[in-house]
């Protein structure tokens, strides 16, 4: 990353020890017990890579897709692989931002200062994360000694003590949960190691999006010390900014922007809709209280955990993440309802065939476009 006299933008290491030293305890559980947790979900994660292949079909029989590694990790464990793949993808943007500060004046002063500041800052805010992810799929992860990656560069990761956490918090069998994550996370690790165009692709939208932000550092900076000043109670309740409690990620300074962000938000429904429905597909062959597993969850997720949660979601966008689970999913459900499973998988063909956001919201235009049919 460029730096100026040795600073950088984010100080990354800083990042890492303040969530790691601000991150909630995770549930009282023995040592015995915690092995038996990462044992199962280990179990758990070799059995639905059979089942979601077999459910969605995307891997054609007597192939083998890339194969990744699963990881079951600690929050501190989810800080760092956190923290690498964020540096790895926004490196050329704070590169860029880190230029632009060295033509003014005291910008050495300014780099050395923020990147600390800027660091304590992400730290705060993935400490606040660190708790609430139960899984996830990197797909640009790097490896690293302690975290493995695939040569494409990905990993899925397994959030132990949250897992736990939620399943005692909705008194759900934790046998059929533990499974039931496993599921939605494994759908992702096959979307992208059965679609292989999808990785980079979805990298290319990325770097196009940041290539076009042509925004003054201390305005980025400024926004992740709203998020961190919310968390830490350091902004009055009921006050709001100039931007009327804009998320981080409505940083769009171009209409250019506002195209590659509609089509990200098109693919990131698709991807977590799609696991959704994967995960309530194969639950009852598996997974026998599916049902009261995914009421109760349904119900955590839409209220969250209270104002101060609520409006974090907001200012991260979180918010918007909720609703490309339940927007993807209606469209992923009414389009296999018209055309079928392997109707539906053309959406893999190619970046062409992706639904756009608008035919996210009316699945009917995409069928009628991909499918060649005129709408009755």
């Amino acid at each position: 990353m460029t730096s100026i006299g040795g600073a950088q933008m984010v100080d990354w290491n800083l990042a890492v020890a303040t969530a790691t030293r601000l991150v909630r305890p995770g549930p009282e559980i023995s040592r015995e017990e915690a092995r038996e947790v990462v044992a199962e979900l280990r179990r758990h994660a070799r059995a639905s890579e059979e089942h979601v292949r077999s459910f969605t079909r995307m891997i054609p029989e007597g192939t083998e897709p890339e194969d990744t590694p699963v990881l079951v990790v600690d929050r501190a464990g989810w800080i760092k692989a956190n923290v690498a793949g964020f540096r790895e993808l926004l490196g050329p943007l704070l590169g860029k931002m880190q230029d632009r500060r060295a033509g003014t004046a005291g910008g050495a002063v300014l780099g050395a200062v923020g990147g600390k500041v800027t660091g304590v800052e992400v730290g705060m805010l993935l400490s606040f994360l660190a708790s609430r992810v139960l899984g996830q799929y990197e797909t640009f992860a790097p490896a690293t000694r302690e975290l493995p990656a695939s040569a494409g560069g990905g990993r899925l990761l397994l959030v132990a003590p949250n897992i736990v956490h939620v399943e005692r918090e909705l008194d759900v069998d934790p046998h059929d949960f533990r499974l039931w994550v496993a599921l939605h996370e494994e759908t992702h690790r096959t979307q992208f190691t059965g679609v292989p165009w999808l990785r980079d692709h979805l990298q290319g939208e990325i770097q196009s999006f940041l290539d076009e932000t042509d925004v003054d550092p201390m305005t980025v900076l400024e926004r992740l010390r709203e998020a961190a000043q919310s968390l830490a109670g350091g902004r009055p309740e009921g006050e709001a900014g100039e931007d009327g409690g804009r998320s981080l990620v409505e940083l769009v300074q171009t209409p250019s922007q506002r195209e590659i962000l509609g089509r990200l938000t098109a693919v990131m429904s698709l991807l977590e809709g799609h696991a959704d429905y994967v995960m309530d597909g194969v639950g009852p062959e598996v997974v026998s209280s599916v049902g009261e597993i995914r009421e109760k969850f349904q119900q955590r997720r839409a209220r969250g955990a209270g104002r101060l949660d609520q409006a974090l979601r907001k200012l991260l966008g979180l918010d918007a993440k909720l609703r490309q689970y339940r927007d993807g999913e209606r469209f992923v459900r009414a389009v296999v309802d018209e055309v079928g499973m392997d109707g539906f998988n053309r959406v893999w063909t190619s970046p062409n065939t992706l639904p756009t956001k608008a035919e996210i919201a009316k699945p009917a235009d995409w069928v009628a476009r991909v499918h060649r049919r005129a709408e009755p």
